[in-house]
């Protein structure tokens, strides 16, 4: 069984701008690279889930959303970081999908896929939703990001930065 750490997008990989469907607007959040470098080090798979309702919605488009993916992916491996695959959800919320989060239809697909150990596994997030969405998967390991209220999560804090400074004086939190 591999480890994982699953990843919302807007807001914990880029600044979230509300709907980031073009390259020139997507802005990587600071210190994002240092964080999963530090959860690379240690053995762990990456999955990018996230809701992206704006196709749903019509704001734009699957193959804007894919264009804007795959740059992002490359950028990820010019920093020698491998994304193994990012699962989205493009409907809008009163479509009812198995795979909006909370649902699990994204967390169900992976784990299968890929032999993921949950229990060994984390979710980093910056809404309710990801949080539910990992405890209702047994994700074991929840960190939640934001000035915003977030509920059950194993750690907190305020950006991504503040993350990456603290587990990096804590890295035996992180399990090889």
């Amino acid at each position: 069984m591999t480890k994982a750490l699953f990843l919302d997008r807007d807001g914990i990989i880029n600044i979230d701008h509300g709907y980031v469907y073009q390259i020139e607007k997507f802005e990587f959040t600071e210190n994002i690279f240092a964080l999963l470098k530090l959860f690379q080090d240690k053995g762990y798979l990456f999955f990018i889930v996230t809701n992206q309702s704006g196709i749903g919605r019509g704001y734009y488009s699957e193959e804007a959303f894919q264009t804007l993916t795959q740059w992002m992916i490359h950028s990820f491996q010019e920093k020698g970081i491998h994304i193994s695959e990012v699962y989205h959800c493009p409907h809008a919320p009163e479509a009812h999908c198995k795979c909006r989060k909370p649902a699990i239809g994204m967390i169900q697909d992976t784990a299968k896929k890929y032999h993921i150990d949950l229990s060994s596994s984390w979710m980093i997030g910056d809404k309710q939703s990801d949080i539910d969405f990992a405890h209702h998967a047994k994700i074991a390991h929840t960190i939640a990001i934001g000035e915003g209220q977030i509920e059950n999560a194993t750690y907190f804090f305020p950006t991504i930065s503040d993350c990456t400074h603290f587990l990096e004086e804590n890295h035996d939190i992180i399990k090889p």
